[in-house]
């Protein structure tokens, strides 16, 4: 097992099931946060399944257009497969530290929940403002604590047992810093830079409901799941589970984002 979270073909399978959800509910904010409007060019980078694209087709209307763009093929084959029946959409497989796309390519930018898995955000960032037309926007999501975290509390766990993806879970907390996410995006060059949080409590049926779709491979955190040996993982489980009461009924888990945006001059 690499020192990484990766997304293999079962973690794009699962990865609905486990967030789509989450992710969903808080979209609305990262569009508005990317002043997404009718008739733009939209580029949505780790665009993953494509929910964020699917809320942004719905923001350009027929007059515009989105590129879902990930750097795992299972993914983009999972987002071709949800957005199949829209026209103005293309699917790419993009390094988001280093794009394809030629300079001033669109008009906004979006990033829900993949800048933290970027080896370097401040070359991803650096990219993101190559590509935006002058005066456009781009928006970033980004979690802040594991113990606001959908999954970061089981990412937390897992790496007790598997100390090589431990520098690879804090990094996905390490932009929850507002002061240091505002940096990250100043640096780049972005002005205007707007820093927010939105926090929501999840309520859902049973434990399982919760844990299943890690528990069968599903996103990152079920990928390091499944390298652990089963009474290892019987031990990760047990322990979420105390994490969140202990009980085999419903649970409640609240999430938090961060929201970062930033225009080109």
């Amino acid at each position: 097992m690499a020192n990484e979270l990766v997304y293999r073909e079962e973690a794009a399978a699962e990865y609905d099931k486990a967030f789509a959800h989450v992710s969903s509910h808080f979209l609305p904010f990262l569009l508005s946060a990317a002043r997404i409007g009718a008739g733009m060019k939209v580029l949505d980078i780790a665009s993953g399944t494509g929910l964020a694209a699917a809320e942004c087709l719905g923001a350009v209307g027929s007059t515009g257009h989105v590129v879902a763009a990930d750097l795992s093929e299972a993914m983009v084959e999972q987002a071709k497969h949800r957005l199949s029946s829209a026209q103005n959409i293309t699917f790419a497989v993009e390094d988001g530290q280093s794009l394809s796309f030629l300079d001033s390519s669109f008009d906004a930018l979006v990033c829900s929940l993949g800048l933290m898995f970027f080896p370097d955000p401040s070359r991803g960032l650096s990219e993101f403002l190559r590509v935006l037309r002058p005066g456009g926007c781009a928006a970033a999501s980004v979690l802040t604590l594991p113990e606001r975290s959908y999954n970061g509390r089981i990412n937390a766990v897992i790496a007790k047992h598997l100390p090589t993806i431990g520098e690879a879970t804090a990094r996905t907390f390490a932009l929850g810093d507002a002061a240091h996410l505002r940096q990250l995006f100043e640096s780049a060059g972005f002005q205007n830079v707007e820093i927010s949080r939105q926090a929501h409590r999840f309520r859902l049926p049973s434990f399982d409901y919760y844990f299943g779709p890690f528990e069968r491979g599903g996103a990152s955190t079920g990928q390091a799941y499944l390298t652990l040996s089963q009474p290892v993982r019987d031990m990760v489980r047990e322990e979420v589970k105390r994490s969140l009461g202990g009980s085999d009924g419903p649970v409640e888990i609240e999430v938090e984002f961060q929201f970062a945006s930033g225009q080109r001059g």
